[in-house]
Formats: C-alpha cells, sequence, structure tokens
C-alpha cells in the first residue's frame, strides 16, 4: 500500500531544511528526484495497519552525490516529525570522527531553521540533538558502542557502512535493537568498498538480489547506482548513469580531471572505480591491470609441453583459502612465451558453505575442471603430493619454490620423492583469493633467476611411457 500523505509528510519536512556546503548553503534543501524517490518509497510505502513496510533501506551510490545531507534531513525527520515519542536515533559510522559528519550537517541544518531551533536543545559534548516536543533525540555513538546492549532503537542512520572493521556494531544496532518500537528504520548510506568478506558487502549482496528478483524481503528497501564491471570506465555517458547528482552537486570537469589522473597513474584506476563509480574492486590501489593479464592470454596444448624444463611455485592453505601449484615453462627462444599450468585445490566438505560465505563460485569452477577438491574438510595434502609427482613423470620441474607457512612436511615428502624445493617469503595478508597469482609469482621468480630453458628434455633422451 502506499500513504501519499505521509510520502508528502517527510518530503515537505525534508524540503524545509536548508543546505550546508559551498554555493549551496543556506538554499532551501529541495530533493533531487532521485532523492525524492527514496524517501517517497521509504515513507509512503506502508502496511495494512498503517505503519511504514520498509525498516532497512540500503542506499549505495558514488561520493558526492549528496548522501550525506540526505541521511542528516532524515535522521532529524525520525527524531522530530516521524510522531515517535522518546524516539532515540543514532548516528553510526567506522568511527566517531565519521560518524561526526552526517550529525555536523543536522547541527547545521537545525542551526538554518528557526521552527527546529527553538525546540531543539543541542548538547555538543556528547555530540546530541534532543527534541523537546517528544523527549526525542539524535546522538553520535561513540566507538565502543557494540559493548552497551539495551538501547530502544528507533532509527539508526549508518553511514559509509563499507568502512566498518567489523560486523559487532552493525549487530548489535540492527538486530533486536528496535523490537520495542512500532517502525523502527535502519537507514544504510554507503559507498561501495573492497571487502567482499565485509557486512557491508553481505548488505550489497541482499540489495542485488532483490533488485534481481533472486530474494524477497518486503521489509528491504534497495538502492544501488553504479556501473557494472564490464562499463567503460572512462566514459561520460557511464559516469552519468552511475552519478544520479551529476550536474547538480558534482562538477562534471572534476570528473574528468580525475579520470585523466586515473588514465596516467593505474594505481589510481581502482580509487576512480569505487569513488566515482561505485564499483566493487578487488583492492583499492590495483597493481595488476585485468585487462593486461586477459590480453597475455592464449591457447596452450599441455601434450606440447611433455618433458619440456619448468619451475614450480606452491602456496599451501588449510581450510580457508586455495591451495595453488603452478608451473611456469620459460620460453627457449626469441619467439616463444612464457607458458603457464596453474592447479587448484580445496576442501570438498565446505565448499558450498564456501560459496556462500565467500559469495565466490566454486562449484561452477569445479565443473568448469578450473578447481580440484580433495576429500574432508581440509586440505589433504598427501593428495597434492601424488598429484605434483605424476606432473614431474610429464615434465621436467627443475625447482619448486614454496611459502614457508605449513609447508614442513610437504617440503620433506617432495624432496623425498626427489623434488629439489627452495623457500620463498611470506605473503602480505589478504582476504582475497590471491593464492594462484602468488604461485604463479614463485615459479616465475625461480624460472627468471635460472634465465630460462636452454633446451628440451628430448634433446637427450625419448618421451617416457608409464
Amino acid at each position: 500500500m502506499f500513504d501519499e500523505a505521509k510520502a508528502q509528510r517527510a518530503m515537505q519536512f525534508i524540503n524545509c531544511l536548508k543546505h550546508t556546503k559551498g554555493k549551496w548553503r543556506g538554499q532551501p534543501f529541495d530533493l533531487l528526484p532521485w532523492q525524492e524517490q527514496i524517501i517517497r518509497d521509504v515513507f509512503g510505502t506502508v502496511k495494512e495497519n498503517g505503519y511504514r513496510q520498509y525498516n532497512t533501506a540500503y542506499v549505495e551510490i558514488p561520493k558526492k552525490n549528496g548522501k550525506s545531507e540526505l541521511a542528516a534531513g532524515v535522521a532529524l525527520y525520525m527524531t522530530c516529525g516521524d510522531g515517535e515519542w522518546g524516539a532515540e536515533v543514532y548516528g553510526c559510522a567506522s568511527d566517531r570522527q565519521q560518524a561526526s559528519i552526517v550529525f555536523d550537517v543536522a547541527v547545521d541544518m537545525v542551526d538554518q531553521c528557526p521552527a527546529l531551533k527553538k525546540r531543539i536543545k543541542p548538547v555538543m559534548s556528547v555530540k546530541r540533538l534532543v527534541y523537546l516536543p517528544t523527549n526525542s533525540f539524535y546522538q553520535v555513538l561513540s566507538a565502543e558502542a557494540y559493548t552497551k546492549h539495551g538501547l530502544n532503537v528507533h532509527a539508526v542512520i549508518f553511514d559509509e557502512l563499507h568502512s566498518q572493521p567489523n560486523r559487532e556494531l552493525f549487530d548489535v544496532m540492527t538486530k533486536g535493537s528496535g523490537d520495542a518500537r512500532t517502525q523502527p528504520l535502519f537507514f544504510l548510506i554507503t559507498t561501495a568498498g573492497t571487502d567482499r568478506h565485509s557486512v557491508c558487502f553481505e548488505q550489497h549482496q541482499k540489495a542485488e538480489d532483490i533488485l534481481q528478483g533472486r530474494k524477497i524481503d518486503p521489509t528491504f528497501y534497495p538502492v544501488i547506482y553504479g556501473a557494472s564491471d564490464e562499463a567503460d570506465w572512462t566514459s561520460e555517458k557511464v559516469w552519468y548513469g552511475a552519478n544520479p547528482s551529476l550536474g547538480y552537486t558534482i562538477d562534471i570537469e572534476k570528473v574528468r580531471n580525475a579520470c585523466l589522473s586515473a588514465k596516467d597513474n593505474p594505481a589510481e584506476e581502482n580509487i576512480f572505480r569505487q569513488l566515482r563509480l561505485n564499483q566493487w574492486v578487488k583492492q583499492s590501489t590495483r597493481w595488476m591491470q585485468m585487462e593486461k593479464w586477459d590480453a597475455c592470454a592464449f591457447p596452450v596444448d599441455e601434450r606440447e609441453l611433455l618433458g619440456r624444463e619448468c619451475y614450480g611455485g606452491l602456496d599451501l592453505s588449510s581450510s580457508i583459502d586455495i591451495t595453488a601449484f603452478v608451473l611456469v615453462f620459460p620460453p627457449r627462444n626469441d619467439t616463444e612465451k612464457y607458458i603457464i599450468l596453474p592447479y587448484f585445490w580445496i576442501p570438498e566438505e565446505n565448499m558450498i558453505q564456501r560459496v556462500r560465505r565467500d559469495h565466490v563460485p566454486y562449484d561452477v569452477w569445479e565443473k568448469q575442471g578450473c578447481l580440484m577438491t580433495t576429500e574432508g574438510n581440509v586440505i589433504h595434502y598427501g593428495f597434492i603430493e601424488n598429484f605434483i609427482d605424476a606432473l614431474g613423470k610429464k615434465f621436467h620441474i627443475k625447482e619448486i619454490a614454496f611459502d614457508r607457512w605449513g609447508a614442513v612436511q610437504m617440503v620433506q615428502n617432495l624432496e623425498g620423492l626427489g623434488f629439489t624445493v627452495v623457500p620463498f617469503g611470506h605473503k602480505e595478508k589478504s582476504m582475497e583469493k590471491i593464492d594462484g597469482a602468488v604461485a604463479t609469482i614463485m615459479a616465475l621468480d625461480r624460472a627468471i633467476r635460472h634465465g630460462g630453458s636452454t633446451g628440451s628434455v628430448y634433446d637427450e633422451r625419448g618421451i617416457l611411457v608409464f
């Protein structure tokens, strides 16, 4: 059901506020079309009993589109205009300083609105605005808020959810804290992040599933503005599609300049994609451009590599990461290229659990032959050893570089099988699945150090048949 009067009430309240930044300061906060749509939907969509249908609104949008001002307007409405006696409205973010950004905008809005200013008592020492007529308040929570249970929440404004270091604060504020209220609202507003294991990406996935019709949750309102991963990040048409405030609160020249800078400095590309196009990039600073990686691909016939010299890289795991073993075949002359044969394993028993948790299609990769599984819920090292031993009978593996973590027993076993095994320094901690890249780098390092190949083992003997 839609209640036009309730939608209009919320819009009129926010439109009576004024902008607080730059050249717009002092001007009425006339909601832009995308902002108006959110306010109308969230506050006008009701259940049969007249209360709001949505108790969670997830708004994901690139930077500088006016999300802080929208969040401040929602916070003030939930405090002063929602008709809730003793409403408790909290501002949350990764830290108190970040949460204060929206709060400070709200304070400035109150200062510019005589009707609110005479009814609101600010307590700046604790970052609180008290609305006297209903004894309600809007307050910034401290970083230790996750230890404080028992809050009677009417609304939570989560700013930059992607920067939450863990899910503790989110769970405390959204799981049961509003049960005593008739229509609580959790307003989550953020730019895309880089951590696909975060609570924000979890909410992002839920929003996408609802938007695509894969999931139904009538209490969850999803909004995602951004460019697809395949979109041309240098296209102005793409920029306008991802930024609904472009031309209003965002100067197109500034986006153009940022794009030019990203073109000149590949390390800035992912920052541009994340902040300007709202893409969930793998890391904020990109060390490898994937289009260049993809351009290196060419078909490889494993049969043509039988007996050739190669170098191995082994990156072990137990139950969480992927175990990777990569063979690098160096070129034998100026016309050949480096050839890579990668092999990957995960435990069979927890594969489906990992698909759900990591949002990575391990099961699809296994069916495609890109990934293998070992029995049990941890990697079966004996299976890996036997697999490498079999590869050693097909190819001339001169050395195997290994990540020293947890590899002592396997190294001894591989040496017992006749392989030359050398240690390689640890990789930095990463939540992304970089195991294959690390194993490739280790193998490539050994190949380069040895100056490539000097010929084929067939120069000395024929093909071995087993």
